[in-house]
């Protein structure tokens, strides 16, 4: 009876103390948290899939990537529990078991033969680092430990455990080593990579690959020996795995868009994660592309590109120069979004508003002859005339003389509005109005903005903005920067135009262009669905004899478009209304532009131009074809002033009959807009768009 008192006296006693021991210890963990604060992690930034594009070091300069366990590689995180806490699973941040094994080694062997430290323990001893190897320091960790798996799950141990671990140098966590040993994510490590990165975070210095390969390799083959002993891998994969060389030195952490991820941290810099629509692939093949296509060129030679998709505005691949890193080369100038002439390039908008406005079909004919525009002297780039071509040809060569010819018809203040319109701004000198010189390039303007007016070309004319981060939003409401007629006419034209020397005929309509002085050359292609802007160059503005779009950025188009991996889509279909007639079918008043030629004023008609008063401008007319009306009925059209006969054009088309009176009738083929053009005889003309319901 009295050894049963004792023991329930005992037995009372040890509750007590440990009731007591779970209070202080209650109280010492709220007093004394473990430092858990938020990470300072590296700024990433992710292409559409997630792909790494490019990395920063941390503020303390280390490599410090999140690590998440659904992104790991199952086989090394089961390889990293055994090897270093096979119980972490169900240890509470302490493994008694191991340290019993642990002080009977060093009780009967005189020294430390294995540690008894948990993932938790070694958490600990990260995020609170102490300098000291001693039994103190010991318990400190296993306190640490505890409070450490009271806020924490297993999960969330093991990813920060693997977030902080050092792997040599400045490099910290699996990701950062993954990528600057084996130059991938960790998810796609190979079993002897695996190992080495297993063995690693207890020796980092002394086990570099970089610098100690032969302690690393023996280090790695002990791991993967552990491995198959413990039966986490099969032996005939460790004789296998322990063959394969240790890298023997550090790659370079990835650096894709390199440009673009700088302005993305400029616009947020508090932000860890940045995503963007860039495709890693195609911008990888598109870095390459500009590099080799530079090193081909020259000296101080750089390179830029964009790829955009014209149906969203999203750009998949962004190249600022030929190579970032790239002194010589002034490479960390992004030349993508720099001020520069760009040639003929604006030519096919200038004939696209002529399209739109009557004054010429595809292949009236245009006079390529040396004339003179109120001072004004255009000249062609070789010094040379054809005479008279049909526009389609002079668009297809470049012929400077008969875009200026169109552009003072249209005026290049429509041209310019347009370009405003479409969200493209081109830089003219201080104080001055848009000239003609305009259409040959003597305005400002980036690749950036190019790429998007030619998007409204591969998209019925419709532009989308370019957009570059994953959180922007589409708008609404796109700007036109042409009629869907009109854009089909020029994609009809440039999709003739020869294909570089040596490239294949890829399906892509698209245009070149040369700045004055051979310092700018230019090339923008598109297909139904994606646009290709380059420019050629150097930064610093200096002239590259020789140096064409057609010789030198035309090439890197065809090979970019072929290595994007964007793949081509057909460009589209004719719109309605959108023909391309023979000469022998072209309206008389078609057949020939003198409009705005040099003394087109002589003889000149002493009507007033013609004005088309019904339909008037921007009308919604209700022809019953919303209700299933009759598809028949005619629309009025009605004009004051203008010299007989007339020729009345819709959407671009025109109708079989001419009229001298002046009223006319037109049956519709279908709803949605339209544009109407009058032209009399003397080649002037009048416009209106319209919305038929």
């Amino acid at each position: 009876m009295k050894r049963l008192r004792t023991v329930l006296v005992c037995g009372c006693a040890l509750v007590a103390m440990g009731i007591a021991a779970g209070v202080a210890l209650d109280r010492l963990d709220k007093a004394y948290p473990p430092p858990l604060a938020k990470l300072s992690l590296s700024q990433e930034v992710i292409d559409r899939d997630g792909a790494l594009l490019r990395a920063y070091a941390a503020p303390d300069g280390r490599w410090r990537l999140q690590a998440r366990i659904d992104t790991l590689d199952p086989q090394f995180l089961a390889m990293l529990v055994a090897y270093e806490d096979k119980r972490f699973w169900s240890h509470s941040g302490v493994d008694l078991r191991a340290i019993a094994r642990a002080a009977f080694q060093l009780a009967t062997s005189g020294h430390i033969v294995s540690g008894a430290s948990t993932l938790s323990m070694q958490l600990a001893r990260l995020i609170e680092p102490r300098e000291e190897r001693s039994f103190g320091a010991k318990l400190r960790q296993m306190a640490r430990a505890l409070q450490i798996e009271r806020r924490l799950s297993k999960r969330e141990i093991l990813e920060r455990y693997l977030t902080l671990a050092p792997y040599g140098g400045n490099l910290e966590g699996i990701r950062a080593a993954s990528l600057a040993w084996f130059g991938k994510e960790p998810h796609k490590l190979g079993l002897a990579e695996a190992a080495l990165l297993v063995a690693l975070p207890q020796s980092p210095e002394a086990r570099r690959p970089d610098r100690h390969p032969k302690i690393a390799k023996a280090a790695r083959d002990r791991v993967l020996s552990r491995m198959a002993s413990a039966g986490v891998i099969i032996e005939s994969e460790v004789e296998r795995a322990s063959e394969t060389k240790v890298m023997a030195r550090r790659l370079q952490m990835p650096a894709f868009a390199a440009h673009l991820a700088d302005a993305a941290l400029k616009a947020e810099p508090d932000k860890t994660r940045h995503e963007l629509f860039i495709r890693r692939s195609a911008q990888a093949n598109l870095e390459a592309v500009a590099a080799d296509a530079a090193r081909r060129i020259g000296p101080r030679v750089s390179v830029a590109m964009i790829l955009s998709d014209a149906a969203t505005g999203e750009v998949l691949a962004r190249v600022g120069s030929a190579g970032y890193f790239d002194a010589r080369r002034a490479g960390w100038i992004d030349m993508s979004v720099a001020q520069r002439s760009p040639g003929s390039t604006l030519k096919p908008f200038i004939y696209g508003l002529a399209f739109e406005e009557g004054l010429a079909m595809q292949e009236t004919m245009i006079e390529d002859r040396p004339g003179n525009f109120s001072g004004y002297r255009p000249r062609n780039f070789d010094l040379a005339y054809q005479g008279d071509v049909s526009v389609r040809t002079a668009l297809q060569m470049s012929l400077n003389v008969p875009a200026i010819r169109l552009l003072d018809a249209v005026g290049p203040v429509r041209l310019v509005s347009r370009m405003r319109q479409a969200g493209a701004e081109p830089i003219l000198p201080p104080g001055e109005t848009p000239g003609l010189a305009i259409g040959l390039g003597g305005a400002g303007m980036t690749l950036e903005g190019l790429v998007q007016l030619y998007g409204g070309l591969a998209n019925r004319g419709r532009v989308r903005p370019l957009r570059y981060f994953a959180a922007s939003e589409a708008l609404p409401n796109p700007p036109t920067i042409l009629t869907p007629q009109a854009t089909w006419q020029v994609a009809d034209i440039l999709s003739g135009v020869t294909p570089p020397e040596g490239a294949p005929r890829l399906g892509i309509a698209y245009k070149t262009g040369t700045s004055y002085g051979y310092r700018d050359a230019w090339a923008v292609g598109y297909d139904g669905r994606h646009v290709l802007g380059v420019w050629v160059g150097r930064p610093d503005g200096g002239s590259v004899p020789g140096l064409t779009g057609f010789m030198a950025a035309a090439p890197i188009l065809f090979e970019g478009f072929a290595r994007s991996g964007a793949g081509l889509t057909p460009l589209p279909s004719a719109p309605a209304g959108a023909v391309r007639l023979a000469a022998s079918e072209l309206p008389f008043p078609m057949r020939r532009f003198s409009l705005g030629s040099p003394g087109h004023m002589a003889g000149a008609p002493t009507e007033p131009a013609p004005e088309i008063v019904f339909p008037p401008q921007g009308a919604r007319i209700d022809l019953g074809l919303r209700s299933g009306g009759v598809d028949s009925m005619p629309l009025a059209l009605k004009i004051n002033g203008g010299r007989a006969p007339f020729r009345w054009l819709a959407n671009g088309a025109p109708l079989p009959d001419t009229f001298r009176r002046r009223t006319a009738s037109w049956v519709p083929d279908g709803g949605g807009a339209s544009t109407l053009t009058v032209i009399d005889a003397a080649g002037r003309s009048a416009t209106v768009q319209v919305f038929l319901e």
